[in-house]
């Protein structure tokens, strides 16, 4: 069976952005969410940066973290808010 490829979308690097019903052979959806670990969301400094956001309304993101290993992230309510000198500069 010849591929069939759409006459009416374009093609970029030979994938198809095409309808999700196309019959193009080309045709791939597109991946809208990559999941990533707490670790690396926390490593690349987002776990601080929203939680500095978060304790101007007295709410953070909890981690727990045993042998460098993070075992449980949850919210909760907290009573300080920002962050000492110490860890804005690391």
């Amino acid at each position: 069976m010849a591929a069939q490829i759409c006459g009416n979308y374009e093609h970029k690097h030979d994938i198809c952005y095409c309808s999700p019903n196309s019959t193009c052979d080309k045709y791939e959806p597109i991946k809208m969410v990559n999941r990533k670990s707490w670790d690396e969301f926390r490593n690349n400094g987002l776990l601080w940066w929203i939680n500095m956001i978060l304790h101007t309304f007295g709410w953070a993101i909890v981690t727990e973290i045993d042998e460098g290993k993070i075992i449980d992230v949850y919210p909760a309510r907290v009573k300080f808010r920002g962050f000492g000198e110490k860890n804005n500069t690391e």
